[in-house]
């Protein structure tokens, strides 16, 4: 199954709208992200932050050329969230100890840094007010401006269905498959899916290594496996030596692994969202909302009192990103919620069985708003175009905005 037809079936929230037949991401200026820091250094402490500017980079591969450089670990450099590759984008970094000398020596013809001054703590996971998109849409021009505008306005006051983008599930879109195969504990499933079952989005080299796997000819397959798909080929290498699906597992990046948990569990809000999306705006007794300010979560029990507070955006109605310590709605809402889970035939208590990886859930706002949303028509060198801006919080994609408006992934 690839990304595409995983995704396809997700309901949008303007469907009785047109979509504008937009491209966007064709180059990397067309798609433009700047952090919203969510406090900025206060000029003491141990640890410099520095703005990154980045084209066309992924944040670790910035942050693994950056570290070379210094003579550091990555993991040592501290940054707030993951910024696309495929865009033109500014975030803060973190490094205690860094030699501001040797920093601004740092030269990559796709990566700026900037000294920015310090602060007490690293620079972590989370740390940031949300992210300001500048986003270009090409093929469309002027006269797409009244269809465009009427998505955003449902999408400015009704909020932007929080689904997870199709790129949290892979070019493929299987992570979400293994990582369920590695709750339920299948792992002969997990590594069927890893190094076998080719599908339209793998390259002819990747198709050809997969095909020699499901016909058994393991040595033939990892030598056809690419040298870049070093996880495949470590797990390959395993398999091939002991015919253990626990070993091929055990070679699998710790990482890795917690990726293909999370995407199973991002693929269950979806599925829940989905089903809510007509009404995902407002609360029902039994839901867990969320408030906007403070992030406490609390069971509603009057929904029509705490209907204008959502109509606000103060509150929103949450779906869960489950783990072995879930808290599930009551009411209509949680019998969605359990329908989901009892459809993929796992219990929060599955989730425990995953050793250290094992998560122990959150709840996650079935939408977020749209802050300060521009639209306009512009033409340049390469023809017409629509530009959106909006600020959105952290953890939300832009490509869910784009998605409701030009009615495609």
């Amino acid at each position: 199954m690839d990304a595409e037809t995983a995704h396809a079936d997700r309901p949008y929230l303007t469907a009785e709208l047109p979509g504008v037949a937009g491209r966007y991401k064709q180059r990397p200026d067309d798609f433009r992200v700047e952090e919203v820091p969510l406090y900025m250094p206060g000029g003491t402490g141990t640890h410099l932050y520095f703005r990154v500017t980045k084209t066309g980079v992924s944040t670790p591969e910035a942050v693994a050329r950056i570290a070379r450089h210094l003579g550091v670990r990555p993991g040592e450099i501290g940054f707030a969230g993951l910024k696309d590759a495929r865009a033109v984008t500014r975030q803060m970094m973190s490094l205690e100890h860094a030699d501001a000398a040797r920093l601004g020596a740092f030269a990559d013809p796709r990566i700026g840094v900037e000294p920015v001054g310090h602060h007490g703590n690293k620079l972590r996971t989370g740390h940031l007010a949300g992210n300001r998109f500048t986003i270009r849409l090409r093929g469309v021009g002027a006269e797409d401006l009244p269809a465009a505008r009427a998505v955003l306005d449902i999408l400015q006051r009704r909020g932007v269905p929080n689904y997870f983008g199709r790129q949290r599930f892979g070019a493929r879109g299987d992570t979400a498959a293994l990582g369920e195969a590695l709750v339920r504990g299948d792992l002969e499933q997990f590594v069927a899916l890893l190094l076998g079952q080719p599908c339209a989005a793998d390259g002819d080299d990747v198709r050809a290594a997969r095909d020699a796997f499901d016909t058994g000819h393991y040595a033939r397959a990892l030598d056809l496996w690419p040298r870049a798909f070093r996880e495949h080929r470590k797990a390959l290498a395993a398999y091939k030596k002991r015919s253990s699906p626990k070993a091929a597992l055990a070679a699998v990046d710790k990482r890795t692994r917690r990726l293909y948990v999370s995407a199973f569990q991002s693929a269950i809000f979806n599925d829940v969202l989905a089903r809510r999306i007509d009404t995902f705006d407002r609360v029902r007794i039994g839901d867990l909302a969320k408030k906007a300010g403070s992030g406490g979560v609390f069971r509603v029990e009057d929904a029509d009192a705490e209907q204008p507070r959502a109509a606000r955006f103060e509150i929103s109605p949450t779906g869960p990103v489950p783990g072995y310590r879930s808290r599930l709605a009551d009411g209509q809402p949680g019998r969605i919620e359990r329908d989901v889970l009892q459809e993929h035939e796992i219990a929060p208590e599955d989730f425990r069985g995953l050793g250290a990886l094992k998560p122990k859930g959150t709840r996650r706002p079935l939408r977020f708003g749209l802050g300060d949303p521009e639209l306009s028509a512009g033409t340049d060198a390469d023809g017409d175009y629509l530009e959106l801006r909006f600020t959105a919080p952290p953890g939300s994609y832009a490509t869910v905005v784009l998605r409701e408006i030009v009615k495609g992934e």
